[in-house]
């Protein structure tokens, strides 16, 4: 039975929201920018526009089979897992200097959501398998199919990371110095192991 485009979109837009709010690089950086800018969550979703959407065009022209191949993976896992490595241990280097920019991370937002998209393979394994997916049931409906996906989808993308860099922003007076010391240790640990995990599982697959 052939489904409406209506309905394909509703399925996008349900899709894309459990991905973005699964934890991950994107989440800590959000929240470790939201402490000193309560619209850092929109900066970040528009840098992760700036990789996501050309990725999603390149997929419909046919570049998804070249990121699927098992080299090209394992090199995006170890490339990306070593730098999200660097970048959580920056930031963990000075989770308590109370920096005015968070170490670490780039001082603009949309350059962190460039920087923290690009480097996570999880990002890339999510677009060649689900994404895919998503991306041949758009095809359905031609070259309007795929512009009305990035539509969809990235305002998920955008939804998420404000609500979490506003949540963050708004909560912020309550956090004593322990408190933010213990948050961007926490958002630095998740970029830590993130990477380090990402870099075993490429290496394991050599």
């Amino acid at each position: 039975m052939e489904t409406s485009l209506g309905l394909f979109l509703l399925s996008v837009a349900i899709i894309s929201l459990t991905g973005v709010m699964l934890p991950g690089p994107m989440t800590a950086a959000t929240i470790a920018k939201g402490y000193r800018n309560k619209n850092a969550g929109a900066l970040i979703a528009v840098g992760h526009a700036v990789i996501e959407l050309p990725l999603i065009a390149a997929m419909y022209l046919g570049i998804g089979h070249f990121l699927g191949l098992p080299a090209v993976v394992n090199g995006i896992y170890i490339a990306g897992g070593v730098a999200l490595f660097y970048l959580g241990f920056r930031m963990f280097r000075t989770a308590g200097d109370a920096p005015e920019e968070v170490g670490g991370l780039p001082a603009s937002s949309v350059v962190t959501g460039i920087l923290v998209t690009g480097t996570n393979p999880a990002f890339y394994v999510w677009w060649i398998t689900i994404g895919a997916a998503l991306i041949t049931g758009a095809a359905r409906f031609g070259a309007i199919g795929i512009v009305l996906l990035g539509v969809v989808h990235w305002p998920c993308d955008l939804i998420w990371s404000e609500f979490l860099s506003m949540g963050t922003f708004k909560s912020r007076k309550w956090w004593t110095g322990k408190v933010q010391r213990i948050v961007f240790s926490v958002c630095a640990l998740v970029l830590l192991g993130f990477g380090a995990w990402f870099v075993f599982s490429g290496l394991s697959n050599l």
